[in-house]
């Protein structure tokens, strides 16, 4: 039984002729009819959306994810095709589906969020890249020659470029390149410098640390930079070691007391 969406075919073996079922649905008011008329031309023109679903295979999305997305590019041609512009279907339909995908690599495929003039530089780059590598041999085309091939900038290469490292990541347990499997990149990464905080704490009571007296000053140096006993201090300055020990106990409140009162007032 031939379909009200109509049996003739377009030069495409999967573009059907609708024409007609397009008019009937731009003059029915919403309901259940018009909505299966809908749904029966969209069935019709699946087979369109997911070859041009299959042309973006190789991009690392699942072509099961990418038919799906195809066919929502495919709902969206429909419910805005105008029969009455006097346009084939197809020639709307295209682009549309075709902008779907390309949208859903744009918005969900990049590790990395680029503007979106940076991801268009990135795919002009890597367009005029593949080009040029069929014509230079030996070699890799160089920033030059990239920026004439794709009526760029070598600036605007280089962005394209460096845009190019943000489509993908490696995973931190990525085995290390030359290695023996043991080290991954996780093991190459730096981490927090545990002196970095020693620094910091230096700065805030030097200023402090000079406006003790100088005998003060000297039983401290003596015991956190020599790092001798309080009883070696005691017998180098002829105090007990008791008073060496209530000196650096009270020097050392009354640096810690002051640092913290300017880190209140900050």
């Amino acid at each position: 039984m031939p379909s009200r969406t109509g049996a003739k075919t377009h030069p495409h073996h999967d573009a059907p002729d609708t024409a007609a079922a397009f008019r009937r649905l731009s003059s029915l008011p919403d309901g259940p009819e018009r909505d299966a008329l809908r749904d029966e031309i969209v069935r019709a023109w699946l087979p369109m959306a997911h070859r041009l679903a299959g042309r973006f295979r190789s991009r690392g999305e699942s072509y099961d994810d990418l038919r799906q997305v195809a066919a929502l590019g495919l709902v969206k041609a429909v419910d805005r095709y105008d029969p009455g512009l006097g346009n084939a279907f197809e020639s709307y339909a295209v682009p549309t589906v075709t902008g779907e995908i390309k949208r859903h690599f744009r918005d969900h495929m990049w590790t990395l969020h680029v503007p979106r003039r940076v991801q268009e530089l990135r795919n002009r780059v890597r367009r005029a890249t593949q080009e040029l590598s069929q014509t230079v041999q030996g070699r890799s085309p160089t920033v030059a020659e990239i920026a004439a091939c794709a009526g760029l900038s070598e600036d605007e290469v280089r962005t394209g470029q460096a845009a190019a490292e943000s489509f993908s990541a490696l995973s931190l347990d990525a085995e290390m390149p030359g290695g023996d499997g043991s080290w991954s990149l996780g093991d190459a990464l730096g981490a927090p410098d545990p002196a970095l905080d020693t620094v910091v704490d230096r700065e805030a009571v030097k200023d402090r640390l000079a406006e003790l007296p100088e005998r003060e000053r000297a039983i401290l140096y003596m015991r956190f930079f020599d790092d001798m006993t309080q009883n070696s201090i005691a017998q180098e300055l002829g105090l007990s070691q008791m008073h060496v020990s209530r000196l650096i106990s009270r020097s050392c409140g009354r640096v810690r007391d002051q640092v913290m009162g300017d880190t209140d007032d900050a």
